[in-house]
Order: C-alpha cells, then sequence, then structure tokens
C-alpha cells in the first residue's frame, strides 16, 4: 500500500499508479462524470418528490388515521431500491454500466406516470416500488462507474457529483412540489387536465428521466469493464481520454494493471464476498454499515416529511414548503462544500466532523421538541406548536444538521463506496452495500409517522443514539482512502 499523493503533486507516478503520468484534471473526465452523476439526480428527485404530497395522499386515500400504511406508502420506493441495487452490480458486470443506466432511465419514466395516475394506494405502492428499483440501480451505478473513469487525484471530488446531483435532485423535487402547490392552491387542489397538483409532482419526473437516457447515449464504457470483457483496446483508448497526460506506454501499463488484478479473482459475484468475519469480508462489512449509519441519523426524514413535519408543529402548509425548500438548498451548498474539501481533508476526517455535528444538532431538535404544546391548526383540526423561540431553535438545528450531514457523510460514504472496495469485487460488494442502505432507509421511512405519532423526541432522540454511534464506528473501523488507486484496495 502506498503513501496518500497530494492533488497537483510533482510526483510523475502520482495519480497513476507509478504507470509514469502525470496527474492532469481532464475536462472530458469530468463531463463524462457529471452525465454519469444525473443518475444521481433522479434518485434524489423521484425519492423526495413524494414529501409535498404526503398530506394529499392521506387525505386522497383515506390515510389520515392509517399512519403505518401511509409511510409505506412512502417508504415502499426504498423497498424498490434495495431490490434494484442488490441486483444492479451484478448486471453492469454482464451488460455494462452504461447499458444499466439506461435500464435505470426507463424505470423512472414509467414509474413517474404510473404514480401520477394512481387510482388506489396500491397501485400507488406497486409504481413507487418500481421507481424505486430504477433509484436503487442509478445509486450503485453512478459512483461505481465514476471511480472506475476517474484519475486518483480528483476521484473523490469526481464521486462526489453523485452526491451533489442527489441533492440536486432534493432540492428541485422540493422547489417542483412548492411551486405546483401554490399555484395551484394547494397539493390536493386540481392544477391541469383535471389532475390534482400533487399529481402532477411525480409526473414531471419524467422529463430529467428523458434527459438521464439521451446523457448516458453519450459517454463510454467504464475501461475496468472493458477489460474484464476483453477489450483492452477500447479500455485504453478510454484512460487516454480521460487523462490525456498518460503516455501510451503509461496506457498499457495501467490496462495491464487492471487486467491484472481482475485476472487474480473468478469471475465478480456476490459469493466473492464471503468472509470469515459473520459471513462476509471485513471491508464488506464496513461498507454496509457505513450505508446503515448514513441512513439512521435520520436525514431522510428531513427530506421526505418535512413538510408534514413543520405543519405537526405548528407551521402553515405554504410556510412548511419554504421551510422545506430552506433545507434543500443549504443540502445543495454544503455540498459544494464537500467537493472542494473532499480531496484535501480526507475521508475519514471529514466522517468524523459529521457525526459530532449530527450528534450535537439531533440532540437539539430533540430536546425542543420536548417543548411542543397542544394547539388548534388554521383548519381547526388538533395539533401542537413549538412556543416561544423553540420553533426557530428547532428549525435552525434542523438546517445545521443538514449542513452536517451534507458535507460530510452525504457525500463521503458514496465516494468510499465507490472506490474503498478491490477490483474483483467491487461492483458486487457496492451492490450489497447499497441495498443495505435502501432497507435501513425503508427501516427509519416507514416508522417515522408512528414515532411522530408517540412523540418527535423519541424519534429524534434515536437518531442522535445512532449519530453518536457513527462516530465510534468511524474511529474503530474506517481507513482512509484518499489518493490511492482503485488497484491499491485490499480486503
Amino acid at each position: 500500500m502506498t503513501t496518500d499523493s497530494p492533488a497537483g503533486s510533482s510526483d510523475p507516478a502520482a495519480g497513476a499508479g507509478g504507470t509514469g503520468a502525470r496527474p492532469t484534471t481532464s475536462a472530458k473526465a469530468i463531463l463524462i462524470s457529471i452525465v454519469a452523476a444525473v443518475g444521481g439526480f433522479l434518485f434524489g428527485f423521484d425519492s423526495s418528490v413524494i414529501n409535498g404530497a404526503v398530506d394529499a395522499l392521506n387525505s386522497n386515500f383515506n390515510l389520515t388515521n392509517s399512519p403505518l400504511l401511509s409511510g409505506f406508502a412512502v417508504a415502499c420506493a426504498l423497498l424498490g431500491s434495495a431490490v434494484g441495487a442488490w441486483f444492479a452490480g451484478p448486471a453492469a458486470d454482464r451488460y455494462g454500466r452504461v447499458r444499466v443506466m439506461l435500464i435505470a432511465a426507463a424505470l423512472f419514466a414509467i414509474s413517474s406516470i404510473g404514480a401520477g395516475l394512481a387510482f388506489a394506494v396500491w397501485d400507488l405502492i406497486i409504481w413507487r416500488i418500481l421507481a424505486g428499483v430504477g433509484i436503487g440501480i442509478a445509486s450503485v451505478i453512478a459512483p461505481a462507474y465514476i471511480a472506475e473513469i476517474a484519475p486518483a487525484h480528483i476521484r473523490g471530488r469526481l464521486a462526489s457529483l453523485q452526491q451533489m446531483a442527489i441533492v440536486l435532485g432534493i432540492f428541485i423535487a422540493l422547489l417542483s412540489d412548492a411551486l405546483l402547490a401554490g399555484v395551484a392552491g394547494g397539493a390536493a387542489n386540481t392544477f391541469w387536465l383535471g389532475l390534482e397538483a400533487w399529481r402532477w409532482m411525480f409526473i414531471v419526473g419524467i422529463i430529467p428521466s428523458v434527459i438521464y437516457a439521451i446523457l448516458a447515449l453519450r459517454i463510454p464504457e467504464s475501461p475496468r469493464y472493458l477489460v474484464a470483457r476483453g477489450d483492452l483496446s477500447r479500455a485504453g483508448e478510454v484512460l487516454q481520454t480521460v487523462e490525456p497526460g498518460r503516455t501510451a506506454t503509461a496506457t498499457k501499463a495501467k490496462v495491464d494493471e487492471i487486467a491484472d488484478t481482475l485476472r487474480r479473482e473468478e469471475k465478480p459475484s456476490l459469493r466473492d464476498l464471503r468472509g470469515d468475519r459473520f459471513g462476509l469480508k471485513p471491508i464488506v462489512w464496513v461498507g454496509i454499515l457505513l450505508s446503515v449509519f448514513q441512513q439512521f441519523v435520520g436525514i431522510n426524514v428531513i427530506f421526505y416529511y418535512s413538510t408534514t413535519l413543520w405543519q405537526a408543529v405548528g407551521f402553515s402548509e405554504s410556510d412548511s414548503f419554504t421551510a422545506s425548500v430552506i433545507n434543500g438548498l443549504i443540502n445543495v451548498l454544503s455540498t459544494i462544500v464537500a467537493i472542494l474539501i473532499v480531496d484535501k481533508v480526507g475521508r475519514r476526517p471529514m466522517l468524523i466532523g459529521g457525526s459530532i455535528g449530527m450528534t450535537i444538532t439531533l440532540g437539539i431538535m430533540a430536546i425542543a421538541f420536548s417543548q411542543a404544546v397542544p394547539a388548534v391548526s388554521q383548519s381547526g383540526k388538533s395539533t401542537v406548536a413549538l412556543p416561544g423561540v423553540w420553533g426557530p431553535i428547532a428549525l435552525v438545528a434542523a438546517n445545521l444538521f443538514v449542513v452536517s450531514f451534507a458535507i460530510t457523510w452525504g457525500p463521503v460514504v458514496w465516494v468510499l463506496l465507490g472506490e474503498m472496495f478491490p477490483n474483483y469485487l467491487r461492483a458486487a460488494a457496492l451492490a450489497v452495500a447499497a441495498a443495505a442502505q435502501w432497507i435501513a432507509n425503508f427501516l427509519i421511512t416507514v416508522t417515522f409517522q408512528a414515532l411522530a405519532s408517540v412523540g418527535l423526541t423519541l424519534a429524534y432522540g434515536l437518531y442522535t443514539f445512532f449519530a453518536l454511534l457513527s462516530l465510534v464506528f468511524v474511529l474503530r473501523a474506517v481507513k482512509e482512502t484518499k489518493g490511492k488507486e482503485l488497484e491499491e484496495m485490499v480486503a
């Protein structure tokens, strides 16, 4: 294992695994990575678009008194995501990264229309699960592809584009929800073609789906997939495109290096993940637990339920939509900061700082929600409200929690999952880790409304505990990967 080389190092071997290539920032590599990351946009958009529709769905399908069924309707897409993530890796190894991206785009488009035209809750659930399969595929393929295409010295920044695209998708989903509800006068009101605004919140997802499919057709296949298929000349051409500083000799040496790492093991499969640590290799457990902790801090409660959450503590519907959009915007801005620093600060220190920040802010939210008092909404319904300064305190703490997550655990986990595994098991291990992430996301999402009915303090107290536990986990189990070539990763 070699020592880290900082971006821009004068070491001629830096960024090329000792092949003689000087690190160069290729505009082509950046553009290709941006296109691949559009899958993350769909992932963020489709998983969060239901935020503004929750209350309208509850009313339309008579779910107001069924918090668990309502929670399942929101969270069911995450079960589909686990399925999509599980099969995405093997499918990508068999059919190629680009073809699987196209499958994800098709699933997004079909499910967007189906969910928008749903006539019953079971119908909606089917379409949301199908959307989830597309989300799961995108969650695996984008980081794996970017890690395999990106030069080592800027891999962290390019891999962070996946999270940047996710948070942009979340922000645009929240913004479009707010705009549609605002124009229609409410999410449940009729908007265009006789359809309610909440239906259009889903249907507009077809636009980014089509854009993703068109762009995916214009990017090259992963050089590591091409080497695995025996197409060495094409793999060399792709490497030369994304790292123009490589000489022909250095490019051939890199192709040989990739081929050697792939040749050491049999064809990638889920069987490669087996080990002596509770049935799996230790590195696979690290990936799984990174994924689980990323979700168990409750970040997606903010992005799936924030409109309902703020209404539950006394905000009006319009103010709740505004608060949700602000959360999304802060998420985007914080992710930009993460992209700028991830290859300078390193992955492990960022996770440690994020765990500390999330523990503090979640704890403050739990305390603030414990101050809630009974109230009556503008429509005459019994509700609760945060008295005095507790409302602003909860709102500020929620936004600072988003900052803590978005600068650290949000992008860094995806960076690590794309680069921490050895070549021969990367796709399969990433599939399992991403599937674990979606299952964890499902558990948090489906239980939130039931927990909130008992008390928001209970929900946010649990998230605080998991944030603290994530700090212990990082300190004990996570290793730094900054600046290392993918061929250096070991199980």
